[in-house]
């Protein structure tokens, strides 16, 4: 092996002795804040979207589909919907879903136990009628404009686990019609459909985005009517989680002029829940998809309206509003993300780490100096000695003796091996066993 190489291992091999504890240290400090911090998330979730062919589950997909990006995986887990999402997600089987306002009665653990991510989007209610049903109602036109001209007509009002059920038993309250001059039945949203097209409903239910097929079906469809709320603002004002808004007229199709006129409705806003617990780093990537899905204009909204924070009903999370004030994270831009994160999240306890160890670090280089002198140290004891006992030697009596210690003392220290930068120290116990030999050999 080459001397170079040699002394090099031998440094490192002598440094490694007082750096080793430290390295230690150093590394169990970093695993017990891994360990606590746990910075990088899952590999796979679960978010709670809703029926076959809704908004909330075209939504799912497209979180499926940029969350990939980052080697996430989304599993979605078909629901009845908003209403039994929130059940999902506090029975633990869901780690996000969709949940409109006003579909639930909220428990006293709810906002312990869950909180919101922002505001996604708002979910008007759309009330489709057959016109020729509507007409044959008592007291009313081809067209309604009011709840109270349900009366008599069949009317779904969706699935129990939709929570569609409940909000229009609120409206209806509120617009003092009783429910048994309804015939209402709550069918899923596709069965409810072909009954409605087929004329044995005369009215169905949706609290749901443009987005869905259902809704974008119906808008177009000959002799299907949409109810027109003249009293939306007024319905926002008794309800906290209704807000008025407007489907401008032509916006449906401007080529056809579809709807022919502004059509007033009331809307409740969906927000995304999540389980607290769920990892920040997920509900991260969580709001910013929604950035990307609905931050976009809309029938509804005006770019960047959403995600926000407004109308909500359970507590905000912390990642929420953290992400709503800041854009992408700078590292996120450049690095992957499971590496951007680590960082991000870690960067403070490193800190934290480097100040303690960085004291603790000056001790290295005295110890590692007095690992290496200390091999050639060692010999100076037993150099003295000799030299005392040549002091105490009368004549040449006892002479050979030393000069052959000497001897056994020199073999010793030419087999010394010490880094380059110290030779010069490993060469002065040479010189003064010389010196002493010269001493002894003159008696």
């Amino acid at each position: 092996m080459p001397k170079t190489i040699r002394y090099t291992l031998l440094s490192l091999r002598d440094l490694a002795v007082p750096a080793g504890p430290f390295l230690v240290l150093a590394l169990a400090l970093l695993v017990l804040a891994y360990w606590w911090l746990d910075p990088n998330p899952p590999k796979r979730v679960t978010l709670a979207t809703g029926p076959a062919q809704s908004a909330y589950e075209e939504f799912g997909k497209r979180y499926v589909k940029i969350l990939a990006q980052d080697d996430i995986e989304v599993r979605l887990l078909p629901s009845e919907g908003s209403a039994q999402n929130l059940q999902l997600l506090r029975e633990g089987k869901a780690d996000l879903g969709f949940v409109q306002g006003g579909t639930s009665e909220s428990r006293p653990d709810d906002e312990t136990n869950l909180e919101s991510l922002g505001s996604l989007f708002v979910e008007p209610i759309w009330l489709f009628y057959r016109k020729d049903a509507a007409g044959k109602a008592p007291g009313t036109a081809a067209s309604l404009d009011a709840l109270t001209q349900l009366q008599g007509l069949r009317v779904n009002v969706g699935t129990p686990g939709s929570g569609i059920p409940s909000l229009m038993t609120k409206l209806l309250t509120s617009n003092k019609v009783d429910m048994a001059s309804l015939t209402t039945s709550e069918l899923e949203q596709t069965p409810a459909t072909v009954a409605f097209l087929d004329g044995k409903i005369d009215a169905i239910v949706f609290a749901s985005a443009p987005e869905s097929l259902m809704v974008q079906m119906l808008l177009q469809t000959p002799g299907i009517g949409l109810m027109d709320f003249p009293q939306s603002e007024a319905y926002s004002r008794r309800f906290a989680f209704l807000s008025p808004v407007v489907l401008p007229r032509g916006v449906v199709d401007l080529a056809v002029n579809l709807p022919p006129q502004d059509v007033r409705l009331v809307a409740p806003t969906t927000a995304l829940i999540n389980r607290n617990g769920t990892h920040p780093a997920l509900l991260q990537l969580f709001f910013q998809a929604g950035k990307q899905i609905n931050g976009g204009a809309g029938w509804f909204r005006r770019a960047r309206d959403y995600p926000n924070l407004a109308n909500n009903e359970l507590p905000i999370g912390a990642e929420a509003e953290r992400s709503i004030r800041n854009d992408k994270p700078f590292l996120q831009r450049y690095l992957p993300f499971w590496v951007a994160n680590l960082v991000e999240r870690m960067w403070l306890v490193m800190g934290i780490i480097i100040a303690i160890m960085l004291p603790l670090s000056r001790v290295i280089p005295p110890l590692y100096a007095f690992r290496v002198r200390s091999r050639i140290f060692r010999w100076y004891g037993q150099l003295r000695d000799i030299e005392n006992r040549i002091e105490s030697t009368s004549g040449k009596t006892g002479t050979p003796e030393l000069l052959e210690e000497l001897k056994t003392l020199e073999q010793r220290a030419e087999k010394i091996s010490v880094p380059l930068s110290y030779t010069e120290e490993l060469y002065a116990l040479r010189n003064n066993i010389q010196l002493v030999r010269r001493k002894l050999q003159k008696l």
